[in-house]
């Protein structure tokens, strides 16, 4: 497959931060102003999916954001799109003044009390219970810890309250995007936000946490060692301890590749997986998703057979290395040649366990998904050696799994995936 590179001037690949300020200034939390770089007129994502286009609004560089493409989401929790609303609907929603309950970290006993304090002080409130959940830098997933603060959130939202996720985290810092006469990294700029949602007031839950309760947090690894002391000589418990401070598995090493067409649906699966895998094996991963992998790890190589493989070779490499450590890798490319996809079972089984996820969507299901055009693009021959139509895609003979997402939903692939590590 031969695109145009994401570096021409004209495009713009965001990630992280990035990815969350567009969709607040989409949705209309914030003003929809941005300051790009010179030139840029699409912004995009990791997958080189084309999210807005720029227009100039102002003399002075400004320029206004147009939704193209609908965002990428994943699996889990923060994702729930009945959660997940455009601040302007949600300003809707509310009458009379509102009260907006900002969470940003799980509640305590003490939060909730403040916080039923505060509404019943304010019965002729409306109640907006907002989750703060942004993306990770690399990716469209905040971590374990995003989707079971949803979870926890979720399940203790005030009766009659309106739940809804917004897409940020305190404290982070986009690195492409500049709004006009809005800093990210100041104080006001979540109050800012929360305004857009119809916010009048806001009640910051986590920090205005009273000082014992946050004396008692920060005391709970202590805590767990004085536990644990009654139980283990020092011996043991340092070496626990030192397990635990690093989040290192007690198990081997796990390599799992999806292999597919572009649009197969691999990427999806993966990130819902690699989402899955905290709360059902208790087990972190790293994802390495074809296209974002193509950004840093595999910069500058081609789309011929000799450049793709280089780049499944290397995806191999990294996975056998996280493998060795005792980690979890998912990977994600197309990985169309049998002899790249050998050379990754080689490195993952040297250093853990491996498994091979054939993603069998037929080509025309493919084809009918295609959210960047890249299929018409190589029938009409804009694209030379697109994979599936001017070059192979060499099917698996060895796969430990075969999942055709036209008639497998996400969530039951996850769930055979998972299965199939658990036997082992």
């Amino acid at each position: 497959m031969n695109t145009k590179p994401t570096s021409d001037n004209a495009s713009l690949v965001l990630a992280g931060a990035d990815l969350d300020l567009l969709e607040l200034a989409l949705g209309g939390a914030i003003d929809n102003a941005f300051s790009v770089r010179d030139g840029t007129r699409v912004l995009t994502d990791a997958e080189n999916t084309p999210l807005a286009a720029l227009t100039p609004s102002g003399a002075d560089g400004v320029q206004t954001a147009t939704a193209r493409q609908q965002f990428h989401v994943g699996q889990s929790a923060q994702w729930d799109a009945n959660l997940r609303r455009p601040a302007r609907d949600v300003k809707m929603c509310t009458t009379g003044d509102v009260l907006a309950v900002a969470i940003t970290d799980f509640p305590t006993i003490s939060d909730m009390k403040r916080v039923q304090q505060a509404i019943a002080e304010r019965p002729a409130s409306s109640v907006l219970w907002l989750i703060l959940v942004g993306r990770q830098s690399g990716g469209i997933d905040s971590g374990p810890e995003g989707p079971a603060l949803v979870r926890a959130a979720t399940a203790l939202a005030p009766e009659g309250s309106i739940t809804v996720i917004v897409p940020w985290s305190a404290g982070a810092a986009p690195v492409e995007l500049t709004i006009r006469d809005l800093e990210p990294s100041s104080s006001n700029f979540i109050r800012r936000v929360l305004s857009g949602y119809g916010a009048d007031d806001v009640l910051d839950v986590a920090s205005t946490r009273p000082e014992e309760d946050k004396r008692l947090i920060a005391e709970l690894d202590n805590a767990w060692r004085h536990a644990a002391g009654a139980v283990y000589p020092k011996e043991s418990l340092d070496e626990l301890e030192s397990l635990r401070a690093s989040g290192a598995a007690t198990t081997d090493g796990l390599v799992v590749l999806l292999s597919g067409l572009s649009g197969s649906g691999k990427s999806t699966i993966a990130h819902a997986l690699s989402a899955e895998l905290p709360a059902r094996l208790g087990r972190r991963s790293t994802l390495l998703d074809g296209d974002e992998v193509r950004q840093m790890l595999s910069a500058g190589l081609g789309f011929d057979r000799e450049s793709r493989e280089l780049n499944v070779k290397r995806i191999g490499y990294v996975a056998g290395l996280i493998a060795s450590h005792g980690g979890v890798a998912v990977a994600a490319p197309i990985a169309p040649f049998a002899g790249a996809r050998s050379y990754v079972r080689a490195q993952a089984e040297a250093n853990g366990r491996y498994l091979l996820v054939y993603v069998s969507t037929p080509l025309e299901v493919c084809e009918a998904r295609d959210r960047k055009g890249l299929y018409a693009k190589a029938r009409a021959g804009e694209i030379a050696e697109f994979t599936g139509i001017s070059s192979p895609y060499e099917v698996p003979d060895d796969a430990d799994l075969t999942i055709d997402t036209s008639v497998t939903a996400v969530d039951a692939a996850v769930d055979l995936i998972i299965h199939a590590i658990e036997m082992g």
